[in-house]
């Protein structure tokens, strides 16, 4: 028999899903390969019958809940994609939430899963040590993200960068400050932590921040590169 890669690889679901059913049948739960197969055949399978896309879905959402699989399987398998040939052609079925994972508006009274990493209080806000006013003077929007050393940023923005040297901006790890074309912005900078080391960004330091002559050295190349803001204290 010569079947099609898309055909061996529904056989191979099918394989999956009735072996995910005949371990639950021996009342065994079931491990996150296993759930997942049995969620994407069902909805196969309901598509075979003749159903809509919409009703495959509500199917595979009520195959499985949480007492039939695995500690952590739900917080797992929190969504299955599968591709199934409806009556009006091959849909693409997402069932989010499959095996009931979500809290309940009254909150989940679940025990964390083995191993799940539990998230600790929120360390409060640093105040800025620094506030500074930054023009950009480019004719195209300049953004610098949370851990770039301020005092390297764009040369066409306009700031103290003597009072940014060894500072970044005071904002959430990983976001960034736009800074639009010839608009200005007041940002808070806090010092950079650990061994306070810049290494990369523009070259201008390449090494501890704090070593002594390092802040003018930064500040004569910064003038000789034409960073605004660098000129008069350099």
């Amino acid at each position: 028999m010569r079947l099609t890669p898309t055909e061996r690889d529904r056989l191979l679901l099918f394989g999956a899903a009735e072996l995910a059913r005949t371990r639950r049948a021996r009342g065994l739960k079931l491990n996150v390969p296993e759930a997942t197969a049995l969620i994407a055949d069902t909805v196969c399978e309901a598509a075979r019958d003749g159903r809509r896309l919409a009703q495959a879905i509500e199917a595979a959402r009520g195959v499985l809940g949480p007492d039939d699989v695995l500690a952590g399987v739900a917080d797992v398998v929190t969504e299955v994609h599968v591709e199934a040939v409806f009556d009006d052609g091959s849909r693409l079925a997402v069932v989010s939430d499959p095996i009931g994972s979500r809290p309940s508006a009254g909150g989940s009274d679940r025990a964390p899963a083995p191993g799940a990493v539990l998230p600790g209080p929120a360390d409060p806000e640093p105040a800025p040590a620094v506030v500074l006013t930054v023009r950009n003077t480019a004719i195209v929007p300049i953004s610098v993200t949370s851990h770039f050393h301020f005092f390297e940023a764009n040369p066409r923005l306009d700031f103290d960068r003597a009072a940014a040297y060894g500072m970044r901006l005071c904002v959430p790890a990983g976001s960034s400050v736009r800074f639009d074309p010839g608009g200005a912005e007041e940002v808070g900078l806090v010092p950079i932590g650990g061994d306070r080391i810049a290494i990369g960004f523009a070259g201008l330091v390449d090494g501890p921040l704090d070593a002594p002559g390092a802040k003018t050295e930064a500040l004569r190349r910064a003038a000789a590169c034409g960073y605004l803001g660098a000129e008069e204290q350099a």
